[in-house]
């Protein structure tokens, strides 16, 4: 599908990489890469195997920079910042949140960049919102998706960076200014130290999944050692 890893597979529904733009794999015409305006939406996502569709919310800030990422019922949120190339992860039921600088980089299922190639397909919609059907081709296999001219990823069906088969649909888009604050963990949650190691970037994410960025198993988030007194 896109360069993620194993958003179908992994997740539970928020398995999640976020990708930077490969600015050598220049094409002459392809959907716009991210939205340019704020927005919220809410997708259904079905990965290979799964019963039932598993609801997402994510929160598209227009600069193009932020994206947050909310998993089924309300367990916890995954946070991308671009501009800082910093990861955050929260969790709800225990109150806590770490953060990490993913050492390969940025990539995200909701996103598009210029190392996958595109073919313009035809017009359609989805969620009440005009888009463009895309086909997309990448390493791992075949996708496609129908994309807004503002850069908002409606529908998307085929195959993930880890070559697992999956679909995402939005169900209602809603143009509307988002809050600084919804891309910043709760300012009275404890932080702590994700598990990922020297060689990997992982940390335990909500909805049984794990936010991935690099290499390395995802591990149960420890707290942070003490930096000076209270």
């Amino acid at each position: 599908m896109m360069n993620k890893s194993g958003l179908f597979g992994a997740l539970g529904c928020l398995g999640v990489m976020i990708g930077l733009p490969v600015a050598h794999a220049q094409q002459a015409d392809h959907p716009r890469l991210m939205p340019t305006r704020d927005v919220t939406v809410d997708y259904a996502v079905t990965h290979e195997g799964a019963p039932q569709p598993q609801a997402v919310r994510v929160y598209f800030g227009g600069e193009g920079a932020r994206l947050r990422v909310d998993g089924p019922n309300g367990v916890g949120a995954t946070i991308l910042d671009r501009t800082a190339q910093q990861v955050t992860v929260v969790l709800n039921r225990q109150r806590v949140y770490t953060q990490f600088n993913p050492r390969e980089g940025l990539r995200n299922p909701f996103l598009l960049d210029l190392s996958m190639q595109f073919t313009r397909k035809g017009a359609s919609s989805q969620a009440g919102q005009a888009c463009t059907e895309w086909g997309i081709t990448a390493r791992q296999g075949n996708a496609t998706a129908c994309v807004t001219d503002d850069g908002v990823i409606l529908r998307e069906d085929g195959v993930d960076a880890d070559g697992m088969r999956g679909r995402l649909e939005a169900t209602t888009v809603t143009y509307a200014p988002i809050a600084s604050t919804m891309f910043a963990p709760p300012a009275d949650y404890q932080r702590v130290s994700h598990g990922g190691g020297a060689g990997g970037a992982s940390a335990a994410a909500p909805g049984g999944g794990a936010a991935t960025a690099g290499a390395g198993a995802a591990e149960t988030p420890q707290p942070a050692p003490a930096t000076g007194t209270n």
